[in-house]
């Protein structure tokens, strides 16, 4: 696939995505570079629902192959909130910095050991001729007590890697896209684009 356009705005998401798909997508564009301006209603029950609606929306509106994620913070204390709302958590307009106060503030006495979550990301492909797949993966974690780290975006700075002693805002960009679940999600979606 020599272009291929991902179904986001996100310049930190188009980063990570650049990076670890350079040798199977030599061109890969945000829906604004492509000049793409859509509205797309996310009304799937699933991540994997949710990448499907957006790639295909890309695809029918562009006539070229399209990529497409959705991700979320999933707490199990907290029944797996924010889980597909992730972005949409208390309001779209919303900072994050609001987003991670108001978890933290809900896990206020939690004990280390129920604080674990895990940030989920499904990566789906739809082409103009209508074939279309995703693929899913994930990074286990905890809930940090504070922000912590200046790198990443969204929920980064209060996910806490034990295995890494670090949030994901902490980790470098290289550190990052070796075990974030976007990573890992993009990196099963490239084995199958090589297959074509």
């Amino acid at each position: 696939m020599r272009r291929v356009i991902f179904a986001t705005g996100n310049e930190g998401k188009m980063r990570e995505i650049r990076a670890i798909l350079a040798d199977t997508c030599p061109e890969i564009l945000s829906m604004k570079e492509a000049g793409i301006n859509i509205e797309i209603a996310e009304n799937g029950k699933s991540y994997k629902e949710n990448a499907l609606i957006k790639a295909r929306a890309v695809a029918a509106a562009s006539g070229e192959p399209a990529l497409a994620d959705d991700s979320g913070l999933e707490v199990d204390f907290l029944n797996k909130e924010p889980g597909i709302f992730s972005a949409r958590y208390m309001g779209e307009d919303t900072p994050y910095s609001v987003k991670n106060a108001e978890l933290i503030r809900r896990l206020e006495g939690v004990p280390e050991e129920k604080r674990t979550a895990r940030f989920v990301c499904a990566i789906a492909v739809a082409f103009p001729d209508g074939r279309e797949w995703a693929v899913q993966d994930s990074l286990e974690g905890r809930i940090g007590y504070e922000e912590k780290g200046g790198n990443g975006f969204g929920y980064d700075p209060i996910f806490y890697v034990p295995e890494l002693g670090k949030t994901t805002a902490e980790l470098t960009e290289e550190e990052k896209n070796q075990v974030s679940h976007r990573g890992k999600a993009l990196r099963l979606m490239e084995k199958e684009l090589k297959k074509l």
